[in-house]
C-alpha cells in the first residue's frame, strides 16, 4: 500500500476489470423506478418472468430438496438424471444421440456457461467476434478471460424508423464480418433466437456464418437460451454438418425453458474434446451448480412433453407478445416484430421529449434512449431498457432510437402496461 503524509495507507485497490464508474443500464434503471412517483413502477425492463414455473416443476423441486443426495454436491459435470433429460430433449433436433456423460456439461446459469466457455478457451489478447446489439454480460466475460470485443453490426431494416418490420430483417453483412476477422480471432458469439431484437437466424445467415468460422477455424459459441420461444422455423447452428458441430459449443437455460430464471441452472453442449474443457474451468469457478434444483429440471424435462408445455410455452408467450404490441399499432410507432423470444425492440424517434427536461447528470450524458427510459418511467410509470447499451460506444447512435420491453408479464400488467403507454400521445410528433 502507498503510505499517505498524514500516515493512513491508500484503501485497497479493485482490479481494472470491476473498477469502472459507468453505471450500468440496470442500475440506472432501478434507480429511476425508485424514484418515480408514478408507483408502482410496471417493470417491463428486466427479462424475469411475472408468474411462477409450471406446477409440476414446483412438485418437483419441493420433493429434491427433501433427499438427501439431492441436497449435497452435485458432479461438476451437472446430475447424470437432469444430462440424460436434456440429451432425450435434444437429440431429436441433432438427429444421433447425444452423449449425456460427454457431450452435456451441467452451468450455473447460462451465463457461468458462457463465462466458462471463455475461461476455457480464450488467453490475453485473442479476440471475439460480437454481433451488434448483443447481450451487455458478454463484454464482462469475455475481458474477464483476458480478451477483446470486435463488434459486426446486425442493420436495421432501411425502412425501421418508419415501418413495422420482422424481427429477422435486422441483417448481418457477412464481408463486414470477413473483415473484422485477424489472426487473433479465437471465438464467435452467435445468439439466437436474438436478445434483444427477438431475430432468429435462418439456416441461409447460419450457413454464411459458419463457413467463415469453418474456414477460419474459429470456435462458434451459440446462445440459445431462448430456444423454446420460436414463432417461425428455428435452425440450430450446431447441426448444420459435422464439420460445423466440431468448432461449435450451445449454451441453454433451464430457468428461461421453465420460466425461473432465479434457479440459474444452465447447460452447454457440444463434442467432448470442447466440453471437457469447459467443464474444468467450470469446476474452477464454482464446482458444481445447485443440487435439488438440478433434480427438479431433470423432472420437469421428463414431464414437459406429457404435460404439452413446449407448445403451450409458444403460444401464451405469442399471444402476450400480440397482446401488448397492440398499443404500437394504436400508436402508430414501428417495431421489429419478433420471431422468437419475450422481447420486443420499439422505434421511439416519433416521441418528443420536453425541452429543458430534468434529467440527472448520469442519464443527461448517455445516449438519447437513456432519456427516453428514464422519461417512461418517471412520467408514465413503465420500466424499459434502452438497447444502445447493448452496442459499443461508436455504435451507440444505432440503438438510442429504439427501445426493449420484455412481455413475460401476466396479462394484466401488460394491460396496465398500455393504458399508461397511452399517455405518449402528448409527445407524439
Amino acid at each position: 500500500m502507498t503510505q499517505l503524509k498524514n500516515g493512513i495507507k491508500s484503501p485497497i485497490q479493485p482490479s481494472p476489470r470491476v473498477a469502472g464508474n459507468v453505471q450500468d443500464v440496470w442500475s440506472i434503471i432501478n434507480a429511476a423506478a425508485a424514484s418515480t412517483p408514478n408507483q408502482p413502477v410496471v417493470n417491463m425492463g428486466q427479462g424475469f418472468f411475472g408468474y411462477n414455473p409450471p406446477q409440476f416443476l414446483i412438485d418437483a423441486a419441493k420433493s429434491a430438496v427433501e433427499r438427501l443426495d439431492c441436497n449435497q454436491y452435485a458432479p461438476p459435470k451437472g446430475r447424470l438424471r437432469l444430462r440424460e433429460a436434456i440429451s432425450n430433449a435434444y437429440s431429436p433436433f441433432w438427429g444421433r444421440k447425444l452423449d449425456p456423460e460427454t457431450e452435456i456439461t451441467i452451468t450455473t446459469g447460462a451465463n457461468e456457461g458462457f463465462l466458462s466457455c471463455c475461461m476455457a478457451f480464450l488467453q490475453q489478447g485473442d479476440e471475439v467476434l460480437l454481433l451488434e446489439p448483443f447481450f451487455d454480460q458478454y463484454i464482462s466475460n469475455i475481458e474477464m478471460a483476458g480478451a477483446k470485443v470486435v463488434s459486426v453490426v446486425l442493420q436495421p431494416p432501411k425502412s425501421g424508423m418508419t415501418k413495422t418490420h420482422s424481427a429477422g430483417e435486422w441483417s448481418l453483412d457477412i464481408l463486414a464480418l470477413k473483415k473484422a476477422i485477424t489472426p487473433r480471432t479465437r471465438m464467435l458469439v452467435l445468439n439466437t433466437p436474438h436478445n434483444p431484437l427477438g431475430k432468429i437466424f435462418n439456416p441461409e445467415e447460419l450457413k454464411q456464418i459458419a463457413d467463415v468460422c469453418v474456414e477460419n477455424n474459429i470456435l462458434i459459441i451459440s446462445d440459445e437460451v431462448y430456444d423454446r420461444l420460436f414463432y417461425v422455423p428455428f435452425s440450430r447452428i450446431a447441426t448444420l454438418s459435422p464439420e460445423v458441430e466440431r468448432i461449435t459449443l450451445t449454451l441453454s437455460s433451464a430457468g428461461k425453458n421453465f420460466y425461473a430464471t432465479g434457479w440459474r441452472v444452465g447447460w452447454v453442449m457440444g463434442p467432448p474434446e470442447l466440453v471437457s474443457y469447459v467443464t474444468k474451468a467450470h469446476a474452477r469457478i464454482c464446482f458444481c451448480s445447485p443440487s435439488p434444483l438440478q433434480e427438479a429440471f431433470a423432472i420437469g424435462f421428463e414431464q414437459a412433453e406429457e404435460n404439452g408445455f413446449w407448445d403451450e410455452c409458444i403460444t401464451d408467450v405469442k399471444s402476450k407478445m400480440d397482446l401488448f404490441n397492440e398499443i404500437w399499432h394504436e400508436l402508430d410507432m414501428p417495431f421489429s416484430e419478433p420471431e422468437g423470444g419475450y422481447f420486443v425492440v420499439v422505434n421511439m424517434s416519433k416521441v418528443q421529449l420536453p425541452e429543458n427536461y430534468d434529467f440527472p447528470t448520469h442519464v443527461l450524458n448517455r445516449p438519447r434512449d437513456f432519456k427516453l427510459a428514464w422519461f417512461l418511467i418517471q412520467e408514465l410509470g413503465v420500466a424499459a431498457i434502452p438497447p444502445s447499451e447493448f452496442y459499443s460506444p461508436a455504435n451507440q447512435h444505432i440503438g438510442e432510437q429504439w427501445m426493449r420491453f420484455a412481455v413475460c408479464k401476466p396479462d394484466e400488467v401488460l394491460e396496465t402496461a398500455k393504458e399508461r403507454l397511452r399517455g405518449l400521445k402528448k409527445y407524439i410528433n
